[in-house]
C-alpha cells in the first residue's frame, strides 16, 4: 500500500481523533442509526480525553454520512477541531470505533483501505475496444477505441482474389490488436491500474496480450468470457482479490528469504520491536509488514516530535536529546516512519509471519 496520502496527518502534532465507520447498511431506519452512532462516538473521544472542538467536528462529519450510499464505510482523523483527512473505505470495518492518542491510528486502514487494485476491464474485438475503470468503490468509462472496420471477416473460398482478401482481413486485426494495445497502455499510465482484464475472443484477447508493452504483461488477466459479456461485479472482484493474494504472497516470501544475513553478514529483513525501532531511526525500512493482530502491534513505544525520534524505552529517547515524548502503538509509530521516508506498507494474514506481527524488508543503499 503506498502511503503517500497519509502525509498530512504528520504535518502537525497530535493528539488525534481516528474514528472508523461503517457504512455498507441502508434501510429505512438508517439515517436515524448513523446519528446515534455519530453522537456516541464523539462521546466516547470525549471521554478519552479529546478537546470539545475536535469532537464537535467529527461528530458534525458523521452526520453528514447519515444519507451516504458509500459501500463500505469511511475512516476520519482530526485535530484542533478539524477533520484533516476522510478516506473512504474498499472494506466494511467489523464495527464503529474511535481513539483518540498522540498519533493518528492508521494500521487499520491497511485491511480496511489497502489493497485496492485499480482495474482496466477492456472489452475486445476485432474493430475495437471499450475501457472500463473498475474498483471497490464502483466503476465508471475510461473510453474506447476504434480501429480499422473494414475487412474484419475471413471468407471460405480457396480462390487467389479471396486469398488475397483474407491477408487483408489479417491486416486489419493485427492493426486494430496494436491500436487497441497502444490505447490501453495509455489508459493504464493515466490512471495507473494495477491490473488489466481482457474481455473477448481468445484470438483477440492473445493478440491485444503480445502487443502490450513488455513491463504490463504481468498485470494482464484474460477473462474466460466470449465476446459480448460484460464483467459481474464478482469476477472483477475475484481478479482483484487474486492479484492481491499473489502479491502479498511473493512479499512475504522476499521476506522469509531475506531473514538470513547475506555474504556482507547483514540481514535483508527484521522482525521485532527493537529491530524495527533501530531500522526506523536509521531511515532503513523499505517496506514494512503488518500482520494484524499481532501482538507486537499494540506493543507501547515511545516517540518524539519527528518520525525517526522513537525508541522502545522512554530513557533512550533522553538519551538521544529528545526531551518531549509521548507513547504510541508500536504499528502507528512504525506506520509514521514509514509515511516520511516513502516506504509502502502491506497487510499480510500469514498465522507465524512476521513473528509479533511486525516486520521489515530494509534498503541497506
Amino acid at each position: 500500500m503506498d502511503l503517500a496520502f497519509l502525509h498530512p496527518l504528520y504535518e502537525h502534532p497530535g493528539p488525534w481523533a481516528s474514528v472508523y465507520v461503517g457504512t455498507s447498511r441502508h434501510t429505512e431506519d438508517t439515517p436515524h442509526e448513523r446519528h446515534l452512532a455519530a453522537v456516541a462516538l464523539s462521546r466516547e473521544l470525549s471521554r478519552q480525553g479529546a478537546d470539545e472542538d475536535t469532537c464537535r467536528a467529527v461528530r458534525e462529519a458523521l452526520e453528514e454520512l447519515r444519507h451516504s450510499s458509500e459501500p463500505h464505510g469511511r475512516a476520519l482523523f482530526a485535530r484542533a477541531g478539524q477533520v484533516v483527512l476522510d478516506p473512504p473505505l474498499t472494506r466494511a470495518p467489523d464495527g464503529d470505533s474511535a481513539h483518540w492518542a498522540p498519533l493518528p491510528h492508521t494500521a487499520p486502514l491497511l485491511e480496511l483501505a489497502g489493497e485496492d487494485p485499480v482495474c482496466v476491464v477492456a472489452y475486445v474485438d476485432r474493430k475495437g475496444a471499450d475501457f472500463e475503470l473498475r474498483g471497490a468503490l464502483g466503476r465508471q468509462d475510461a473510453g474506447s477505441v476504434t480501429g480499422r472496420q473494414w475487412p474484419v471477416h475471413r471468407t471460405s473460398s480457396a480462390d487467389w482474389s479471396e486469398r488475397h482478401f483474407q491477408l487483408r482481413v489479417e491486416n486489419t486485426w493485427e492493426h486494430n490488436a496494436a491500436e487497441i494495445a497502444d490505447a490501453l497502455a495509455v489508459c493504464q499510465e493515466e490512471t495507473r491500474a494495477d491490473l488489466l482484464i481482457l474481455v473477448g475472443e481468445d484470438r483477440e484477447k492473445r493478440s491485444v496480450h503480445d502487443r502490450l508493452p513488455k513491463r504490463l504483461h504481468d498485470l494482464v488477466v484474460e477473462a474466460p468470457h466470449g465476446a459480448g459479456s460484460r464483467l459481474l461485479d464478482h469476477d472483477v472482484e475475484r481478479a482483484r482479490a487474486d492479484h492481491v493474494r499473489q502479491r502479498a504472497e511473493r512479499e512475504l516470501e522476499r521476506f522469509l528469504a531475506a531473514r538470513e544475513p547475506g555474504d556482507d553478514g547483514r540481514a535483508g529483513a527484521v522482525e521485532s520491536v527493537p529491530a524495527l525501532v533501530e531500522a526506523a531511526r536509521e531511515h532503513r525500512i523499505d517496506e514494512l509488514l503488518i500482520r494484524p493482530g499481532g501482538p507486537d502491534a499494540h506493543r507501547e513505544v515511545w516517540i518524539g516530535e519527528e518520525p525517526d525520534q522513537l525508541a522502545v524505552r522512554r530513557t533512550d529517547l533522553k538519551i538521544l536529546g529528545e526531551q518531549n515524548s509521548w507513547s504510541a502503538r508500536a504499528d502507528d509509530a512504525l506506520i509514521r516512519s514509514a509515511v516520511t521516508t516513502g516506504a509502502p506498507a502491506l497487510a499480510v494474514t500469514e498465522q507465524e509471519v512476521p513473528v509479533g506481527g511486525l516486520g521489515a524488508l530494509l534498503r541497506w543503499k
